[in-house]
């Protein structure tokens, strides 16, 4: 047979060896379900699919599942065969049939958890032998964490391609891109990368920072430590929002407010935001998926990006840990770096995090048009060697204070499993565009 692709994109976005060995067996599977069992046939529909991918795509643009799917349809409707067009057609309803498939494992919503993203990244763990504390010690011991760094930056890449192509299918339609996600998750990194893809497809996208929309600090409530919550969605003025981002639709200009988030309110100064006709406006926030943030515009002129940290890994005791111990953990090393608040801050202050996770986030992923996996499997090292030491002071200090009861437990929990985690000093094989400087700093996104 002629020489195939070395590669083809999966529906996930990962990037896999191309196997044509696979179209053989779809083709002789769809003629066999019409009675016509052709291995004859099926060979001589692969090699012209072969010859139709490798003069039209390249290495450095490899083709999709559906680039291939496509090319074999085509080939069997022209072809000479007697049964080709029965066999296009049986080839066409298994395509469909395994669409609904995937749709409904998508779908499949029992207590809020992405089940197609906890699979898929038990998957990639097992394979690479990092989904146990053991497997990922032997990992830093052997010296061999940097190559799966690299492995984990190609597949994360891939799946911001995917959301990038799952946009550009849509692009005639859209005015906003909404990339969501609970607390640490990754967002602002997520969003530049997805900007460079597109921009790179020749789009012209503009950010929409909706941060400026906040309420004055005085308008929000306080709790017993004098805590304010900025988790829950009406901490921003959402009727401002939804009639800016009416107009903006409409293709007018409006003048955005500026929020100081050293004095907690409106300076009294705007900025004036008129995108071009025809450019994407990005928004990253917490609530992008909340109804209420956007129900000004109409479905189909937004395409909404959900980020969770999928993190599909077993402690000494063969527990799966908590997700959002993950993003606690990123971002007391974030706020501790770069806002000037102390880990033990951002621990006391985690249960809004979660309840306005629990009531205005997590709910709404299933709405969501594509989804992004930001768990690292190396991260935790790194996060050991910066953030350890600060436990065991906390455990002390809020040992039998049950006004702090919540912050223990969470303390004591993820001081636990960094207790048999080897941690690692030198980041330098960490890179800028790692989703994690984002955390650790030196980001090439100059995201803080």
């Amino acid at each position: 047979m002629a020489s195939s692709p070395s590669n083809i994109i999966k529906r996930t976005g990962t990037i896999v060896p191309f196997d044509q060995e696979k179209i053989a067996v779809a083709v002789y599977k769809a003629g066999a379900s019409v009675g016509h069992h052709d291995r004859d046939l099926a060979g001589t529909v692969t090699r012209k699919v072969v010859e139709a991918a490798r003069a039209n795509y390249t290495d450095e643009l490899p083709p999709t599942v559906e680039n291939i799917q496509d090319i074999v349809e085509r080939v069997l409707i022209k072809s000479a065969h007697p049964k080709a067009a029965q066999i296009a057609k049986a080839y066409n309803a298994y395509r469909r049939k395994r669409a609904q498939m995937r749709d409904l494992m998508e779908s499949a919503q029992i207590d809020n958890i992405p089940y197609k993203m906890m699979w898929q990244a038990l998957d990639w763990n097992v394979e690479h032998g990092c989904h146990t504390v053991a497997g990922l010690n032997e990992i830093v011991g052997a010296g061999r964490l940097a190559a799966l760094i690299e492995a984990a930056e190609r597949t994360y890449d891939a799946m911001i391609e995917g959301a990038a192509n799952a946009i550009l299918e849509r692009r005639s339609e859209l005015r906003f891109v909404i990339v969501a996600g609970p607390s640490s998750s990754g967002k602002t990194t997520t969003t530049m990368k997805l900007r460079e893809h597109l921009e790179a497809h020749g789009l012209h996208v503009i950010p929409m920072s909706l941060d400026n929309y906040f309420f004055d600090l005085e308008l929000h409530p306080k709790d017993e430590f004098g805590d304010y919550d900025f988790e829950t969605p009406e901490a921003l003025d959402l009727g401002l929002i939804n009639r800016h981002l009416a107009e903006v639709d409409a293709g007018r200009p409006v003048d955005m407010p500026t929020y100081d988030f050293r004095t907690g309110k409106r300076t009294g100064d705007t900025t004036r935001f008129e995108p071009e006709p025809g450019s994407l406006v990005l928004l990253d926030n917490l609530h992008g998926l909340y109804s209420g943030l956007t129900e000004s515009v109409r479905a189909e002129r937004k395409c909404k990006i959900y980020i969770e940290t999928v993190s599909q890994f077993k402690d000494t005791n063969g527990e799966y840990i908590r997700w959002t111990d993950i993003r606690l953990l990123r971002r007391m090393l974030r706020d501790s770096q770069f806002r000037a608040y102390p880990p033990e801050k951002t621990i006391l202050h985690w249960h809004y995090v979660r309840r306005s996770e629990l009531k205005h986030i997590i709910p709404h992923h299933a709405t969501a048009d594509f989804k992004v996996n930001s768990a690292l499997p190396y991260e935790l090292p790194f996060l050991k060697h910066r953030l350890f030491e600060h436990l065991p002071d906390f455990l002390s200090a809020w040992r039998g204070d049950e006004r702090r009861l919540d912050g223990y437990l969470r303390a004591k929990r993820i001081h636990d499993l960094l207790a048999t985690i080897e941690g690692v000093a030198d980041d330098s094989i960490v890179p800028p565009t790692s989703l994690l400087r984002e955390f650790l700093g030196g980001s090439a996104y100059e995201v803080h």
